[in-house]
């Protein structure tokens, strides 16, 4: 125990020490050529889509690399008033949870879709870390396609690891917590028999994205930190790394730092698929989210499902194996040959590499060291590789450039260290500015990967761009890797907190079939007006409904009276534009929620409540042409006991009624 203290103690010393100094050679460490190897000249594509976690603003963004320009911030898990997601009628659904309404959550790992282990830009995954959820993004509208919840999970962070061909989305429980289905109204302090952690499988279709929880498996009440999937002869297997094996429930920072060796957790699916067509599963009562958004309709569903099949770790012995790794790790990274297995401690001075090809022979020849809470413990040395020796100083995530060679991050010591695969030598090593967490090699989680560029993603910047106050941007910096050396090429500041990313070449998603605009006689939006010819307005009881066109540069109706307090108004705008990058926004004075953001050809509902008697300016906030601000409205709100009837303009000055 004092020794950890000491640890822990001087980590934080010198973890202070960084944050309060910049190295030496901080202001020389950019060559001269390396502003020619990041710049993209004005009207040049980038090579590369970086997509980079939002953390707690619960987004994710695309930038383009090398030169690090923010190219699009994608709402998953949030609500965004700049698109009015979580706002429009049509995407409120999308945020819906077995909690309810959560318009927030913390997104910490992309994941990009695969076939062959190879990237291939259809999708891009996204983990809600809060309330657990998955998120599939489709890179043919950079828009969330789908979204669905999973139960008896607490801290979605071991997410949204994919296998090779995209069988399945995995999720692991950080915070271990009751099952759903069984009473949760137990003493915190009965950690040890209650809590338990839960890997999700979540089952996607090859054609259209669809997900599905396939299954469950119920693990011992542990930490479940960061995955991988295998791939190549480790296909059908997948890693997780585990801490608090200690199964403490108070001052964790201690408390679940004890043990000189966690775990990484070994799951055989191919075997939970097995055991799943012999019955071995048990169907339990949950409640849980299925949210998918539709491209023709324009519109979100929200669906609340019963049942779940669970399968029971403890009781079937083959499904899943634990391997001792120091200490506390947080990485666990598979190399693209499928053999290399590698954990990343955050209090280790070494990095362990494992071997698949031993890890088989161990359970093959029962190399147990016993068990943890009914899972066999297989032998250090039985599944060890080899270690790689005093790297650095808190190591966090490694990924890989496809020639023999992997790169860590290193948290306390504030490096990228590159070394060899086959014989653990360190080969080079590079400052970063500062605190550096996870790293993006394009492809580097895949068999395949591009290994151009590194990009490092740091917690902390000090004085690296202009101060903004309290809080300074966060960090990503970019190196090129194609020489025997690093290179640092440039910084550039991103969105929310930057955690995981990954990269793809930019050809691969640019000509995947990209929606550049939705055909009008395409939308099956009920409420969709497909010329200025069917724009109306309808009134239900107390509910006022807009069926509203726009096109550069008016409105249809542009001008509405006989609306009363107490109305529901409901303005159900189709953007009639059939051309490239030309949307329109909608606002209206007073609306308590956000504009509205109307892609070509697209329908989408604003819902308006009107709060006092008088005359409501609505205009385009979308920047479309030159006549942008003359591109609006009025709403006449009168009292509610007025006779004005509902009417509304086509053009001109002359009224109609409403149908």
């Amino acid at each position: 125990m004092k020794f950890n203290l000491w640890i822990g103690g001087a980590c934080f010393a010198l973890i202070l020490s960084i944050y309060s100094c910049k190295p030496k050679n901080a202001s020389t460490a950019v060559s001269g050529d390396a502003a020619a190897k990041a710049y993209v000249p004005p009207g040049k594509y980038d090579e590369f889509y970086n997509f980079v976690s939002g953390g707690f603003s619960g987004q994710m963004s695309a930038y383009g690399l090398p030169s690090g320009r923010l190219l699009r911030v994608i709402p998953v898990f949030s609500v965004d008033p700049e698109k009015g997601w979580g706002y429009s009628e049509e995407t409120k659904p999308m945020l819906m949870t077995s909690h309810g309404f959560v318009p927030w959550d913390d997104l910490h790992h992309p994941e990009l879709s695969q076939t062959n282990g190879e990237v291939d830009g259809r999708w891009v995954f996204g983990n809600a870390n809060n309330t657990p959820r998955v998120a599939r993004i489709d890179l043919k509208t950079f828009r969330t396609a789908e979204i669905i919840e999973f139960p008896s999970s607490g801290g979605n962070h071991s997410s949204p690891f994919i296998t090779e061909n995209t069988e399945y989305v995995v999720a692991g429980t950080r915070f271990s917590v009751p099952a759903d289905n069984v009473n949760g109204d137990v003493a915190i302090s009965t950690y040890k028999e209650n809590f338990k952690g839960h890997l999700s499988f979540i089952s996607v279709d090859k054609t259209s994205g669809s997900m599905d929880l396939a299954f469950q498996i119920q693990c011992p009440g542990v930490n479940f930190d960061l995955s991988h999937a295998g791939k190549g002869k480790s296909h059908g297997w997948f890693f997780f790394s585990c801490y608090n094996t200690e199964q403490a429930n108070t001052l964790l920072e201690v408390n679940a730092s004890q043990k000189d060796k966690d775990f990484i957790m070994a799951v055989n699916w191919k075997k939970a698929e097995e055991y799943l067509k012999a019955g071995k599963g048990k169907k339990v009562p949950v409640r849980y989210a299925h949210n998918v958004y539709s491209d023709e309709t324009h519109s979100a569903t929200h669906t609340i499902k019963n049942e779940v099949t669970v399968l029971n770790a403890k009781e079937l012995k083959d499904l899943c194996y634990m391997i001792p790794c120091p200490k506390s790790p947080h990485g666990c990274d598979v190399d693209p040959s499928g053999e290399y297995i590698v954990g990343s401690g955050k209090l280790a001075a070494l990095i362990p590499v494992f071997s698949f090809d031993k890890l088989q022979k161990a359970i093959a020849d029962k190399s147990f060291e016993g068990e943890y809470d009914g899972i066999n413990v297989i032998k250090y040395e039985a599944a060890l590789y080899g270690e790689v020796k005093k790297p650095g100083l808190g190591p966090l995530h490694t990924e890989f450039d496809g020639k023999g060679n992997a790169y860590t991050s290193f948290f306390v010591s504030s490096e990228v260290v590159k070394w060899n695969i086959k014989d653990l030598k360190v080969l080079d090593r590079v400052p970063t500015y500062y605190s550096v967490g996870h790293l993006c090699v394009p492809g580097g989680d895949s068999k395949k990967p591009f290994g151009k560029y590194l990009i490092a993603y740091n917690k902390i910047t000090k004085d690296r761009y202009l101060p903004t106050g309290p809080e300074l941007s966060q960090s990503a910096q970019l190196y090129d890797i194609s020489g025997d050396k690093m290179q640092l090429i440039l910084d550039f500041p991103t969105i929310g907190e930057p955690h995981y990313a990954q990269a793809a070449p930019a050809d691969l998603i640019r000509n995947n079939g990209q929606v550049k605009l939705f055909k009008i006689d395409e939308n099956k939006h009920p409420r969709a007006a497909k010329g200025e010819g069917e724009s109306k307005v309808v009134r239900e009881g107390n509910k006022v409904h807009v069926y509203m066109t726009a096109i550069r540069s008016h409105f249809s109706p542009d001008n509405i009276e006989g609306v009363r307090m107490g109305d529901e108004v409901y303005f159900h705008v189709t953007n009639l534009e059939q051309d490239w990058d030309v949307p329109h926004g909608f606002g209206i004075k007073g609306a308590n929620n956000a504009e509205l953001l109307i892609m070509p050809g697209e329908t989408t509902t604003l819902k308006w409540q009107p709060d006092r008697v008088g005359i409501f300016p609505m205009y385009c906030t979308d920047f479309c042409s030159a006549l942008h601000q003359e591109m609006q409205g009025y709403v006449r709100v009168s009292p509610a006991t007025s006779k004005v009837p509902l009417s509304f303009t086509l053009g001109g000055n002359s009224t109609q009624p409403a149908k």
